[in-house]
């Protein structure tokens, strides 16, 4: 949407506010001028009872004011009283400032979100960069299972809310479709192709792929090829397997990601980097070897731990210690091939020169060891320019009722994300894969996902969607002319007098609504989508204790039958309630149901 059709949010204008009272102070000799107000922050306080929102402005600045904290604090106060949202402003500990708003103001913000509908929420912080987000990436060997379902989620619902945020994203699959992986699932595609044959081949051996899912490229190989691959050399017959099994396993991986509603621009291939027009990993050495990052050299043995990649021999060398790395890292094996690492280092490059110098990488938990070294190429191979942010997803631990659930014999050895959502829904599966820090282990109970209550995260934030629709619903008896389609209903609804919301219960919901864009700010900008998951759950938990409440005191109901302005105002707090869980629920990649069967 155009950039003058996002309205500036209740938090951004205070922060205005901050901004202009110091700038009048710069002009008053108490700040310099053009002095850093970045660093300024207006955010909710950690105690509600401290006020509505909280600035560290004095904290920040007083070093260039050469002041004492509380001292600048008072300056800035004497400007913000003046105001007119402010109703109060609270000097507190060595130097915040707390600010209490007017009542009017939330009137204000809900009509704001009315205003905006469907476009309430987002920003234009982004500025249009470029953001390219690898994630999934899983190894074309075999299904997926539920490990990388949750950093599937987590990269999708990131890359949503980046775009939200006015960025310009680009979601991306990097196809490790090299490597000895990729042999592994040719010889034990090729024992299928085999058994299609009609060969007995007995148990699988160790070391091959033992699941049924390569039962189909065997059969697809037979029907092809005939007796043909048996007769070729082994170079030729693992070439001719590799590619089958490897497109139908990326069929199948594309298949499983549709489920749960995922889809990546861009399908990136290993392989190309050094079988296409040029050779892109050695192009990237050479081009490190020419800035001096590149050197022949013997490693220290490692001290402590064992090194994966330590060989004792002089070998090529990435100079990573010249940028924050613990050792230099090996670019080639001692058979002459590619290090993982280099060609991870060449496709990173490979991104940077296509424009995209903000990258971000959803890795698994094993990988944790690896990002210092690749931001370490990052920084060399883009002169600095580029910055790569790599999050981690940690593991899933698979529960029912409280106990592991046993493998998938689909699969072998793992439980699918296919039978994950078959079981519970995708709406379960990627609401409770983003309500947990992605950083932490998940137990994900599939009896407890599928729960009606309010324990059940995913089905209580649904459900205060749903309400809501209901409220609409019942009140059609009191306003027959009250529209179904959202954007009528909303508009019939900005008539309303919504000053009219004055409970202390009313104004704290209005006051949650008005925080949804700079959570989605502050989200984005920490790469941390579960933050939308936790406060679309705060907003629905609050909603229906508003609902709960109108039950034990009928002049709080949202329906009152004898004042249809108060009725009016109270349908239009319940839609900005309603298109707020749709637009957070859309950001995570979950329906908002207006019923619940």
């Amino acid at each position: 949407m155009p950039d003058q059709a996002i309205p500036t949010h209740l938090f951004a204008q205070i922060l205005a506010r901050v901004h202009a009272a110091c700038v009048a102070l710069a002009g008053e000799d108490t700040l310099p001028e053009g002095v850093d107000l970045s660093r300024i922050v207006v955010e909710p306080p950690k105690d509600a009872s401290h006020g509505d929102m909280a600035t560290n402005a004095a904290m920040v600045l007083a070093k260039d004011a050469k002041a004492k904290p509380r001292d600048l604090a008072e300056k800035i106060a004497e400007k913000l009283r003046a105001e007119d949202q402010i109703a109060e402003v609270v000097i507190a500990g060595p130097g915040f400032i707390n600010l209490t708003l007017k009542p009017a103001v939330w009137a204000q913000a809900l009509r704001a979100v009315l205003d905006a509908g469907a476009s309430y929420g987002r920003s234009r912080i982004g500025g249009a960069e470029k953001v390219n987000v690898e994630y999934v990436s899983a190894n074309p060997t075999g299904p997926m299972h539920v490990g990388h379902c949750r950093g599937a989620v987590f990269g999708d619902a990131l890359a949503n809310l980046l775009e939200t945020a006015g960025y310009d994203v680009t979601r991306e699959y990097y196809i490790n479709d090299a490597g000895a992986q990729v042999d592994v699932l040719a010889r034990s595609a090729f024992l299928r192709y085999r058994e299609a044959l009609g060969e007995p081949i007995g148990e699988i051996p160790e070391g091959l792929y033992p699941g049924d899912y390569l039962v189909p490229v065997g059969t697809a190989l037979a029907a092809e090829h005939g007796p043909a691959l048996k007769e070729m050399t082994e170079p030729q017959l693992l070439s001719a397997v590799r590619a089958k099994a490897i497109a139908m396993m990326m069929e199948m991986i594309r298949a499983d990601l549709a489920a749960l509603a995922i889809t990546h621009e861009v399908f990136f291939s290993e392989r190309s980097l050094i079988e296409g027009e040029r050779n892109r990993v050695a192009d990237t050495i050479d081009f490190l070897r020419a800035k001096g990052d590149v050197y022949q050299g013997r490693l220290p043995p490692p001290k402590g731990a064992p090194v994966e990649d330590y060989e004792d021999r002089e070998q090529t060398l990435f100079r990573a210690t010249a940028y924050g790395d613990d050792v230099d890292r090996p670019l080639l094996k001692s058979d002459g091939s590619y290090t993982y690492f280099a060609s991870d280092i060449a496709y990173h490059k490979v991104k940077f020169d296509a424009g995209f110098g903000n990258m971000v990488d959803v890795w698994g938990a094993d990988h944790g060891g690896y990002i210092k070294r690749m931001q370490a190429a990052i920084t060399a191979v883009t002169g600095g320019e580029g910055a790569l942010d790599v999050k981690i997803v940690q593991l899933v631990r698979l529960l029912r009722n409280g106990e592991p659930v046993k493998m998938s014999k689909r699969s072998g050895d793992f439980v699918t994300l296919r039978e994950v959502v078959d079981e519970v829904g995708s709406d379960a599966v990627r609401f409770m894969m983003l309500f947990r820090k992605n950083d932490a282990v998940l137990d994900f109970d599939l009896a407890k996902v599928i729960e009606q209550s309010k324990d059940n995260p995913v089905f209580y934030v649904q459900y205060g969607h749903a309400r809501g629709h209901s409220i609409f619903r019942n009140a059609k008896e009191a306003f027959p002319d009250l529209p179904d389609a959202t954007e009528d209903r909303i508009a019939f609804l900005k008539a309303a007098d919504v000053e009219r919301l004055t409970d202390p219960v009313e104004l704290d919901l209005l006051r949650r609504l008005a925080l949804f864009p700079r959570t989605i700010e502050a989200a984005a900008l920490a790469h941390e989508p579960h933050r939308v998951a936790f406060y679309l759950y705060d907003l629905a938990s609050e909603f229906h204790a508003l609902w709960t409440r109108g039950r034990d005191l009928p002049h709080l109901r949202f329906i009152i039958n004898n004042d249809a302005e108060i009725t009016k105002a109270r349908l239009a707090m319940v839609q900005g309630v309603v298109s707020v869980l749709a637009s957070g629920l859309a950001i995570l990649g979950v329906t908002a149901p207006d019923e619940m069967r």
